[in-house]
Parts: structure tokens; sequence; C-alpha cells
């Protein structure tokens, strides 16, 4: 009997890829994954992670979580132009559309599905949270 998995290639490549967030120490996660071609961005919020402060401007919050992202995919070999999907995580809808502008400067030329959903996120300060899955022109890196 053949197993489901005996005809798949063989493990792509993976890395993890750390930011210095004491986040990813205390839960155990990395800020990204690069699995062969793709990179998967985990939830980022708007800490700054140098300081551990954030805004509470929600509209800052989305600049400093792109900056947190941006820099995740760049490690990987890409930028937001390779980003395929984006998810946006609020406490209150109504947060998401004054970050409308930031967000579309970062993803006007680049559309990636999006979705956006209204949760509760790990931090009461937090009010917003973008995750982000890309992939890369090669599979190198």
């Amino acid at each position: 009997m053949i197993h489901p998995s005996d005809d798949l290639p063989p493990r792509a490549f993976r890395r993890a890829i750390l930011s210095g967030s004491e986040f990813e120490e205390r839960i155990g996660y990395a800020r990204a994954v690069v699995d062969g071609d793709r990179v998967h961005v985990s939830g980022t919020t708007g800490f700054d992670y140098s300081t551990m402060t954030i805004s509470d401007d929600v509209v800052e919050q989305a600049e400093q979580c792109l900056r947190n992202i941006g820099a995740a995919p760049a490690e990987a070999g890409c930028t937001f132009a390779d980003v395929v999907r984006v998810r946006y995580l609020l406490p209150d809808r109504a947060d998401f559309e004054p970050c409308w502008p930031v967000l579309r400067r970062c993803f006007e030329e680049v559309r990636p599905a999006a979705t956006m959903m209204v949760c509760g996120l790990a931090d009461p300060r937090m009010r917003i949270e973008i995750e982000v899955d890309a992939r890369r022109l090669s599979g190198a890196g």
C-alpha cells in the first residue's frame, strides 16, 4: 500500500526568523517561518520591540505593525510586493477604517487576498494585529 505522502517531494527548506520580541521567547513561536518558497509571518502587533512600548493610536499601531512585519520578509529574501495573503485582526471594527490609508500605501499595488476579523487580542493595549503570507520567486534562501 502506498502512503499518500510517499510520492511527495522531500521536505522543502524550512527556517525560523526571530525578531527578538520577548513574546516569541515567552510563548514559543517565530516571527516568521520560511518554508520553501513560502514565508508565513505571525500575527504582528504595534509594539516597538526595541523598547517594548506601544502607542495608544490605532493608526500608529498599524504603521508599527507594518514596520515590524517588513523586517521578516526582507530577511527571507522578499518584500511586501511578494505578499499573497493578509489578515487584519482588531478588537473594535470601528478602528479598521482609520487604518485604511496606511494599509493601502503598503498593499495597493500588490492587492493580496485579505480578511479582517474582529476578535480579542492578547493585551488590551493592542488595537490591531496583522499577519501576512508571502511567496518568494525562488525557493532559495
